[in-house]
């Protein structure tokens, strides 16, 4: 199983949130020596920037509770964590 790239989950959360805005960055080379981290340099740290009318009228964590779900799949492929910023 290989790591997941950034255009991965921005495929994923277009289809999934139909954002208005969407920013994923590949955080995973920063850190480096911490937990979690690959020795690939990619795809265990992400940091997910977006925005969807599906968020009107939840709460923060309901929004991040949309996003977290639409990237579960990534999860078991070995992403580390995920940085949400909703917008």
């Amino acid at each position: 199983m290989s790591l997941p790239h950034a255009t991965d989950l921005d495929a994923v959360l277009r289809s999934s949130l139909q954002p208005t805005y969407l920013e994923v960055i590949d955080e995973s080379a920063s850190h480096a020596g911490h937990s979690g981290a690959g020795v690939e340099g990619y795809g265990t740290h992400f940091r997910v920037r977006v925005a969807s009318p599906l968020f009107d009228g939840k709460t923060r964590v309901a929004r991040h509770r949309l996003v977290y779900d639409a990237l579960h799949f990534f999860i078991a492929q070995g992403v580390h964590a995920i940085a949400i910023e909703t917008l």
